[in-house]
């Protein structure tokens, strides 16, 4: 398959006591955690290009616009939706969309960059010199 815009994924998880808001600091209360919201998203979207690239190759994310708009309780399942709306060279961009079984919990847009994994760790690693 090709790298191509209307690439879609969908990834699903349940609110388990450690992806809450009171586990994770974000908050105090038992309901998922909006940085639970982010990574789900955030996997959705990478998971969803990963067989277009060449070997050897991964995205990062590099932005994000999200809105938390309703909270989730412990138990309930979470289905995120991407869909890839924009390439511009390297820079991917996506739309997404999170829900649990009464609509509706967020939205947004993601940017990721497909990166070489061997070059980027390298420049990663040279920090530690």
């Amino acid at each position: 398959m090709d790298l191509a815009v209307g690439i879609k994924g969908e990834k699903h998880i349940t609110v388990t006591a450690e992806n809450t808001a009171a586990a994770l600091g974000s908050g105090l209360l038992p309901v998922f955690s909006t940085p639970s919201l982010i990574a789900l998203m955030e996997n959705t979207c990478s998971t969803s290009v990963q067989d277009c690239l060449p070997e050897g190759s991964g995205t990062v994310g590099i932005s994000l616009d999200v809105k938390h708009t309703a909270a989730t309780p412990v138990g309930m399942e979470v289905r995120c939706e991407s869909e890839l709306i924009g390439i511009d060279r390297r820079r991917l961009v996506f739309k997404v969309a999170a829900y649990d079984a009464a609509g509706e919990i967020g939205h947004g847009t993601h940017e990721r960059f497909i990166i070489d994994n061997e070059r980027f760790m390298e420049k990663v690693n040279a920090k530690l010199n």
